[in-house]
């Protein structure tokens, strides 16, 4: 047997001796822990409030906070919170859905607190009766007076010997050379003029050989120097039959010509015709011999005016506008035909669409001259045409002619075919908004002309009432984005309903549309929409539109708009009609004044977006980027045009 030596023992029983000590120290140290856990229990158990307490506090409580309180966003009503808090979808603060207490306010009727429509900003104005005035404003390029452009050509065989206009451009008066030609057949006639005048000077020979001079383009004048000297000449002077300007020279000295080759054209420009383009919506402000302002770049500051005397009975079926053409007076000849001109017609328009013009009371037109105005019947002094009354031609004369029916632009919801409007309720407790179908007329800049649905005085809503249809369709009421009526489904996306704007409007209407200065601001990020768009990028078209709100923030009609295209969840949603909608409202301002913006903006058209429709968006490339189709038709399109 192994003997241990008496040290190493003496280390192994040290060894056990510590780690029984050790044990021993935990053992006090858990044991300690465990009595200050339960004098802490029985301490907080002594000094507890009583359930009588707790209950009050839970009243107190429940006093504050309506635990039947739904939360929602004014702007996407599918959100629904039992907390206020901000939208997950836009950022803005909820607004809490109020029961009506148990009144039955009926199926298009929405009433609410003081406080809920001050925190809805809800705004009424009255209808009123008025002559509402429109300023349509119109580009297009001056041009000769068709009517005032007259060609000069050979009657007769003959040779150019010299001429003495020798370039286009040059003016000329009413008699004056413009070349002299050599011509055997020119010289027997003027032989056979001589020799029957010689035998009886009033014989219908004379006569004859008289007329057949006047028909080859010799002035009475001419004539009458050939009978007086009894000499007839081989060589011959044209001479100019009008005052004007050449403006094209078809000869050269030494070529011969032959009957009816053209030698020169003569203009005269103390007329011209200024040709404007008008958009389809502007036509029932326009009318035959309505007066029209314009500007020039030559003549800043300077504007001249002119008066409609031809419409286009066609629309053109590209540029979807029609051809206005105004008779402008140049006796100043600072115009210039080629000179690209701004004009602004202003309308006052009644019933029926008539234009309201008092100054056209009791007096006749000219059908083709609407410079000729006169107080009673008789012919025109220009073409001799029967005057027409000015009713016929779309004029109100009678000044006690009760005025249309108009609401502000922004009480209206469109979608499709139907019109809504939001009326406050008067004598009722509670504010009380119902919805109302009405039927309108043509547009004038900031208001519509409404037919039949409302009354001269009633209220309308004119900011938020798109929040009041939103809470109607939350309680499954029928309203402008659910006509039936009924929950919406789940992740319904206002995408795909029609957007709460008039989208078909492609005129140009300054006074409804948003500010120069932020348009400036805006266009950087709705090019990046467009371009995500082209991209089919929906997480970027989000992004882009995000930028876009936290510039037009939470009110108007673009606001309403970028948060339609926010609560879409897919691309095709996003694009129409909302996109759409919004370059409308861009286009209309650019267009209305291209020299505020810096840099090159192009329009561009896509004849199959909007089911074969049209629609059109802004570019600040040329390099066409379709939006509607992205890379399924990427390339579909064209260059409307450049600002």
């Amino acid at each position: 047997m192994e003997t241990r030596h008496p040290l190493r023992r003496t280390v192994v029983e040290l060894n056990t001796l510590k780690n029984s000590i050790i044990m021993k120290t935990k053992l006090y140290l858990i044991l300690g822990a465990l009595a200050f856990l339960v004098v802490i229990f029985f301490v907080g158990r002594w000094t507890a409030p009583t359930a009588t307490h707790n209950q009050a506090i839970h009243n107190h409580t429940s006093e504050n906070t309506d635990d039947n309180t739904t939360w929602t966003c004014s702007m996407h009503p599918q959100v629904l919170q039992k907390e206020p808090g901000d939208c997950p979808i836009c950022g803005m603060t909820l607004i809490p859905l109020q029961n009506s207490n148990g009144a039955d306010d009926g199926p298009r009727t929405l009433s609410m607190s003081e406080s809920s429509r001050a925190l809805a900003d809800i705004q009424t104005t009255a209808t009123e009766r008025r002559f509402p005035e429109a300023e349509i404003r119109l580009v297009g390029k001056l041009h000769y007076d068709e009517t005032k452009v007259k060609s000069l050509t050979a009657r007769f065989p003959a040779r150019i010997d010299e001429l003495f206009v020798n370039f286009s451009g040059v003016s000329v008066k009413e008699g004056q050379h413009l070349a002299r030609v050599y011509s055997p057949e020119l010289l027997t006639a003027q032989s056979e003029l001589l020799s029957s005048h010689r035998f009886d000077p009033n014989s219908s020979a004379t006569r004859a050989a008289a007329d057949k001079l006047r028909l080859w383009d010799l002035l009475p004048d001419q004539i009458e120097t050939i009978i007086q000297n009894g000499e007839a000449k081989d060589f011959f002077e044209l001479k100019a039959p009008m005052s004007g300007v050449v403006i094209a020279k078809n000869v050269h000295e030494g070529d011969y010509l032959k009957t009816g080759e053209a030698l020169f054209q003569i203009a005269d420009l103390n007329e011209l015709w200024l040709k404007l383009e008008a958009y389809e919506s502007d036509l029932s402000w326009l009318r035959f011999g309505q007066t029209v302002s314009f500007t020039v770049e030559s003549y800043p500051g300077t504007t001249f005016d002119g008066k409609i005397n031809f419409i286009d009975p066609e629309i053109d079926r590209k540029t979807r506008t029609v051809s206005i053409r105004v008779n402008v007076e140049n006796s100043e000849r600072k115009l210039k035909p080629g000179m690209f001109a701004r004009a602004i017609a202003h309308s006052r328009i009644a019933k029926a669409g008539n234009v309201f013009a008092p100054e056209f009371a009791n007096k006749w037109i000219s059908p083709m001259h609407p410079e000729i105005v006169k107080d009673a019947p008789g012919i025109c002094d220009i073409c001799g045409m029967e005057l027409v009354p000015a009713e016929q031609l779309g004029y109100i004369q009678d000044p006690n002619e009760q005025p249309p029916l108009v609401i502000p632009t922004s009480a209206v919801l469109r979608t499709g075919k139907r019109s809504i409007v939001y009326i406050e309720k008067p004598n009722t407790e509670r504010p009380t908004f119902e919805a109302r179908e009405i039927e309108i007329g043509p547009r004038a800049g900031d208001v519509f002309i409404v037919i039949s649905g409302l009354e001269e005085g009633d209220r309308v809503v004119t900011n938020g009432a798109f929040k009041i249809d939103s809470s109607l369709q939350i309680q499954a009421k029928p309203s402008m984005m659910n006509p039936e009526g009924g929950v919406p489904p789940p992740g319904h996306s206002h995408g795909d309903s029609p957007a709460p704007v008039d989208h078909s409007q492609h005129a140009p209407q300054a006074a409804s549309n948003p500010d120069q200065d932020a348009v400036k601001k805006l266009l950087p990020k709705y090019f990046e929409l467009q371009s995500a768009l082209a991209n089919d990028s929906l997480e970027n078209s989000k992004k882009a539109l995000m930028s876009i709100m936290e510039l037009t923030g939470h009110s108007g009609t673009l606001s309403e708009i970028i948060h339609l295209m926010l609560g879409s969840d897919s691309l095709k949603a996003i694009r129409n009609p909302h996109f759409e909608s919004l370059s409308n409202h861009l286009i209309a301002t650019v267009s209305t004044n291209p020299s505020a913006f810096d840099g090159q903006i192009y329009q561009m058209h896509c004849p199959m977006a909007n089911s074969d429709s049209g629609a059109d968006w802004l570019q600040s490339s040329d390099d066409l980027l379709n939006p509607y189709f992205g890379a399924a038709m990427l390339k579909c399109g064209t260059t409307k045009a450049e600002f």
